[in-house]
């Protein structure tokens, strides 16, 4: 198969451009300028290829061979084109670059696929500008509500329907019926971790996204003097933070891999060296590849809060504002990509995915496998993020056998 490593460098320092940083790094946010401007310029680079190109009404934007023989059955592939601030410029964008360069070779090397095949640049994922995720995907499903937006607004106040009818883009027709086309989705993506850069495999073929569970915690208790208050007198409530951290910690540990605890924002009040904080507001993130592990240990986790904050005098109030459940890949793509990479001597493993992806919104509606591609450090999300051009161009040919297995075979129908 053709060596991809020059036409990911082409083509990566042409998208790359828009929303570079000058500090380094990436910030191309949903219906920003340089948003709409990597959007015209991957249109033209769709265009010139001889793909058939068009956005929705929300801004996702599609490139599409029409099959000879099935045009009604779609092969979906792609990733997000928005960024997060100040981030990489592979999260979502090499994904679409990849999904490209393979139907543009496979359209090359062996004409019209049998079933259509488009690549999609989704109009969002991250959540980086509103605080809302997966626009552009849930959109494709009509799952995305309107009501969900009409009254949010980005950090600079601008309202997210005025920045959607600004970037010339508006709702999803509410008539406009559900695609009932697309056969399979299969997205590309940097692993954002680092599993296999330390096993040395060159491809993780996902067999799950993580189910995740957030929580913002707000602990009361009493500011006082720091001199003058003892010990054994204290509503601290950062001490009962520390207790809370260090216990769920613990039992996160003991429990081990795939369940993950993370602690990532704390906000101590009146914040000051000579006050002994009275409030205390905390977040906590856990995730799990298994739904009833996940539950089981959150509720022992937020019992747990309770138990320590009842011993210290303290109110508590938890929230857990966000409780998304594990995604499963389809078995049949897994074993696909799997059979592919041993069929081609593929160095692989089976990974669960530790980060939310589109591929989460798809896969209860159609067939959905991801393939990653290792990332240096497991770096992501920061200007840092990489991955060694072997390991993308491989990325790349392991897509490229996939879609035509898929789209270019009577056998792919059957998967």
């Amino acid at each position: 198969m053709k060596d991809f490593r020059q036409d990911i460098t082409d083509i990566s320092s042409k998208i790359s451009k828009i929303g570079a940083d000058p500090t380094g790094g990436m910030t191309r946010l949903l219906y920003t300028k340089e948003w709409v401007e990597a959007q015209k310029a991957l249109k033209q680079i769709f265009e010139t290829a001889g793909f058939a190109a068009s956005h929705d009404a929300t801004g996702n934007l599609s490139a599409r061979l029409t099959g000879s023989k099935y045009p009604e059955q779609t092969i979906l592939t792609g990733s997000h084109i928005d960024t997060v601030v100040n981030g990489g410029n592979l999260d979502g964008q090499f994904g679409i670059e990849a999904s490209f360069l393979a139907a543009n070779y496979l359209k090359d090397t062996y004409g019209p696929p049998l079933r259509s095949l488009e690549v999609i640049a989704l109009a969002e994922e991250e959540g980086s500008r509103f605080p809302y995720v997966f626009w552009g995907s849930k959109n494709i499903f009509g799952q995305a509500r309107r009501q969900d937006v009409e009254n949010i607004a980005d950090a600079k106040g601008v309202n997210f329907v005025d920045a959607m009818h600004s970037a010339g883009f508006d709702f999803r027709p509410e008539d406009q019926p559900v695609r009932k086309d697309i056969a399979a989705f299969v997205e590309i993506h940097i692993e954002q971790g680092k599993v296999l850069e330390t096993e040395g495999k060159t491809i993780g073929v996902v067999t799950s996204i993580v189910g995740q569970r957030r929580y913002d915690i707000r602990l009361k208790g009493e500011s006082n003097h720091a001199g003058t208050t003892p010990m054994g007198y204290r509503r601290d409530t950062v001490y009962a933070f520390s207790r809370i951290c260090t216990e769920s910690i613990a039992k996160a540990r003991a429990e081990g891999d795939p369940l993950v605890l993370t602690f990532g924002k704390v906000e101590p009040k009146p914040n000051t060296v000579n006050v002994v904080p009275g409030f205390t507001h905390f977040t906590m993130d856990c995730r799990h590849t298994d739904a009833v592990a996940l539950d089981r240990f959150t509720l022992e986790i937020e019992a747990d809060m309770r138990r320590i904050a009842a011993e210290m005098g303290i109110e508590i109030e938890i929230d857990r504002w966000m409780d998304e459940k594990p995604i499963p890949m389809n078995k049949q793509l897994v074993e696909c990509v799997s059979h592919l990479c041993e069929k081609y001597k593929v160095n692989y493993r089976l990974i669960h995915s530790g980060a939310g992806h589109d591929s989460q919104i798809f896969s209860p509606h159609v067939p959905t496998v991801m393939i990653f591609v290792p990332s240096i450090d497991g770096i992501s999300h920061n200007p840092a993020e990489k991955t060694h051009l072997d390991d993308l161009a491989e990325g790349v040919k392991v897509l490229a056998h996939t879609l035509y297995q898929l789209a270019w075979t009577e056998e792919g129908g059957s998967l």
